[in-house]
């Protein structure tokens, strides 16, 4: 059993003793810890939380837990049942609640869950703020209302098509382009909450020709549920034998999108931002961000339009969006396939990623591999060092920033672990949070030299 207490939330396997995996018990000391940090800003006040859930199958237990628990804190809970993450952040905001916990373990198996915790303005918390939650659920000053002050329950189950009503108002969402490309898509939604959300948001968009794989919300899913490539062989020959334009993938949560070309091929879920940012700058130039692990692609990219430039920020969501706001980025995202587009909201969201997407796709009249041609080539390789427990792994990060510093041809950033910038690629080393492990990413034109960057640093160790 695994039990991981993080600063944007907790996130751990289903039943087990409470402290190791995610028992009842850790729903309820978390939530309330949540709402007691939440009650504590705004004194006096009267607060509403969002409550949404993925379609995994321990969500309606942990939905019922987090729900009462908000309840007995005298908290009022808007009540969205089957959501996404980004519907979720985008609730918060429309309907000016005061937070909101998403129940989902985002990309992990099924026999995972966790709760997203998220501020007023629909964002995860920060740092600072997340270390205070951990904190309180570690005390004895949680204090539960009186029968007289308990919170009460209302349901809106009309929140995915608030959100898509949101995402069609944008400016640069073209229906009619998207209508008239009279586009063919297969959508894999691993059998959970985007099975509901990207085919009626395909149908709004006027895509009429949807080929539906694992789109009931039954929490079984059919594969892996990580959108990465070994996973997606199905819809892979899906597009092939069903002669589709494309394939959408999302995770269980859905703010992270994955997408593959009509030949089958992946598209890469770099250069989802990659592709929906170039479409955007082509409209709207502006700054972009990424995190430190994310393609050299998308700098390239905002290099070709004048007066545009990309920052890196640290790894997570939070460090994104808190350098999106400090550049005033117009877009940005993780190579996840996280899109972020701050002028629908601060989350990584499929749905608008997919909008944004399809417009330019049907605006430009490309197929998808030509699309992907048109774009900088670069391989990102992934490894790991194991090490034993003694190692202070600071301490070894710190020898190889401090080695490459002495280099001209290199920079180093320290942000997040340690990132070196090569002339023909990068290697960003960061340590694990939960395990005694240095995960080692490195990106280049080909996987050869991606790798050659990777092992030339790792000889440090």
């Amino acid at each position: 059993m695994s039990l991981i207490k993080s600063i944007s939330g907790i996130r751990g396997t289903i039943g087990g003793t409470p402290g190791e995996g995610l028992s009842p018990l850790d729903v309820v000391k978390f939530t309330a810890a949540f709402a007691t940090f939440l009650q504590r800003q705004t004194p006096g006040r009267q607060l509403t939380l969002v409550v949404g859930r993925d379609a995994r199958l321990s969500g309606p237990m942990v939905d019922h837990l987090v729900v009462g628990t908000l309840v007995g804190m005298g908290i009022d809970v808007l009540e969205t049942g089957l959501s996404t993450t980004p519907t979720t952040e985008m609730t918060v905001i429309d309907h000016h609640a005061d937070g909101g916990i998403i129940i989902t373990a985002s990309h992990n198996p099924k026999h995972w869950n966790a709760l997203k915790l998220l501020n007023a303005k629909g964002e995860f918390i920060n740092d600072r703020e997340g270390k205070e939650v951990l904190r309180l659920a570690e005390s004895d000053e949680l204090q539960f209302a009186e029968v007289d002050h308990l919170g009460h329950v209302s349901e809106n189950l009309n929140t995915i098509d608030e959100h898509i009503q949101r995402v069609l108002a944008l400016k640069l969402v073209d229906r009619e382009a998207i209508r008239k490309a009279n586009l063919r898509v297969a959508v894999d939604a691993v059998n959970s909450t985007g099975g509901i959300a990207i085919p009626r948001l395909l149908k709004t968009l006027g895509v009429e020709q949807v080929v539906e794989l694992n789109c009931e919300p039954t929490g079984m899913f059919a594969h892996n549920p990580e959108p990465i490539p070994q996973n997606l062989t199905d819809i892979a020959q899906t597009v092939v034998h069903e002669h589709c334009d494309l394939g959408i993938v999302v995770d269980p949560d859905v703010d992270r999108l994955a997408l593959v070309s009509e030949t089958g091929e992946m598209f890469g879920e770099e250069y989802t931002l990659v592709s929906v940012a170039d479409y955007v700058l082509q409209h709207t130039p502006g700054n972009t961000v990424s995190n430190l692990s994310s393609s050299r692609a998308l700098r390239d990219v905002t290099r070709r339009y004048e007066g545009c430039s990309y920052s890196a920020a640290a790894v997570g969501e939070v460090n994104v969006t808190t350098m999106m706001k400090e550049t005033g980025a117009i877009i940005g995202g993780e190579g996840n396939g996280g899109v972020i587009y701050p002028e629908l909201h601060y989350g990584r969201d499929a749905l608008v990623g997919v909008a944004l997407f399809l417009s330019q796709l049907a605006q430009k009249g490309m197929k998808m591999s030509d699309l992907r041609r048109s774009y900088p080539e670069y391989t990102i390789s992934k490894n790991r060092v194991d090490l034993t427990p003694d190692i202070d792994v600071d301490a070894l990060l710190a020898k190889v920033a401090a080695k490459y510093r002495q280099d001209a041809s290199c920079t180093v950033t320290t942000i997040d672990g340690v990132k070196i910038d090569f002339a023909d690629g990068w290697v960003h080393l960061r340590k694990s949070n939960t395990e005694p492990i240095i995960r080692i990413y490195s990106e280049a034109k080909d996987e050869a030299r991606a790798n050659e960057l990777a092992k030339q640093v790792m000889k440090e160790f």
